[in-house]
């Protein structure tokens, strides 16, 4: 038998590379640009923004909250100040735009760490994975709530992978090293994207305003699906395509409407056949480059 060729190799060969990674790229881009600018503070002197993920000032005008935290903190009968309330309010607002979980491909460092693991599998062949529930990460986020209400303590955050890695990048990376090791072995030898996709609580709770996003990818072009697997191979929740890309009933939206789609856009990236595109919840795209193919076509 052939062997199988590496999803988005195709996608590279016919369009080149950059087309077959810019979301990859800007994602990578995105994720150390927000890591740095929190950085560039105590590490530099330059305080662009003042705090960390959970809760910061950009610019001495613009409050960011974590809802997550804020949650946390009511829950453990924390008085939150309206600095707190104001910039939740602006952090949700932002994902009941452009997705809850875009905050898991597109800021949260450990999704580097997930992506590696889930790219070494499939260098490896690794196929056997352990099971989980999907409702796993949903129990965790509210024994994370039971915790702060039980302790009136934010407990979750003394073992929250994000802020003890954001921690440790200020103050020494010590103890963030044996968390990124323990996922990355945990994702790569036990369950495929088994923190992200099944554990996290974080991704569980930013999945909540993720059913009422705006910005959605959605297969417009599905029509030219030629079935090779390449979008679910790479896709962190492959199970949010089928029902868009191949529906039992044909005049279903091609639109990916799960709260479970991190708008990674890599199914995007590696397929050559133009099916993805970035779009509205409520209308189906179809793929810009393909529509130009058509245009300039004799």
């Amino acid at each position: 038998m052939a062997r199988q060729e590496r999803p988005g190799r195709r996608m590279a060969r016919e369009r080149g590379w950059w087309p077959a990674h810019r979301f990859l790229v800007l994602r990578r881009l995105t994720q150390a640009s927000v890591l740095g600018l929190f950085l560039l503070g105590p590490l530099a002197g330059w305080w662009i923004v003042k705090g960390n993920l959970a809760s910061s000032l950009t610019l001495g005008v613009l409050p960011l909250s974590d809802p997550y935290l804020l949650v946390q903190s009511l829950a453990a009968g924390h008085a939150v100040g309206v600095t707190a309330w104001v910039g939740a309010l602006i952090v949700l607002s932002a994902y009941l735009l452009l997705g809850g979980r875009v905050y898991c491909a597109w800021v949260c460092p450990i999704n580097a760490v997930t992506d590696t693991a889930a790219w070494l599998r499939r260098r490896l062949g690794i196929t056997h994975t352990a099971k989980f529930s999907r409702s796993t990460r949903y129990w965790l986020l509210a024994a994370t709530l039971a915790m702060a209400l039980v302790t009136g303590s934010l407990a979750w955050e003394w073992v929250n992978p994000v802020s003890i890695v954001f921690r440790s990048l200020v103050f020494g990376i010590g103890l963030a090293w044996g968390v990124i090791v323990a996922i990355f072995l945990f994702d790569l030898l036990v369950a495929r994207r088994g923190w992200c996709s099944h554990l996290c609580p974080m991704g569980a709770f930013y999945s909540l305003p993720g059913h009422l996003a705006l910005l959605r990818v959605n297969a417009g072009g599905r029509e030219r699906c030629d079935d090779c697997m390449d979008c679910y191979a790479v896709c962190p929740e492959p199970q949010v395509i089928s029902p868009a890309l191949k529906p039992r009933d044909e005049s279903a939206s091609a639109v990916i409407r799960s709260a479970q789609c991190t708008n990674c856009a890599r199914c995007i990236d590696v397929c050559s056949q133009d099916v993805f595109a970035f779009g509205s919840r409520f209308v189906a795209t179809e793929p810009t480059r393909d529509r130009h193919k058509r245009e300039i076509a004799p």
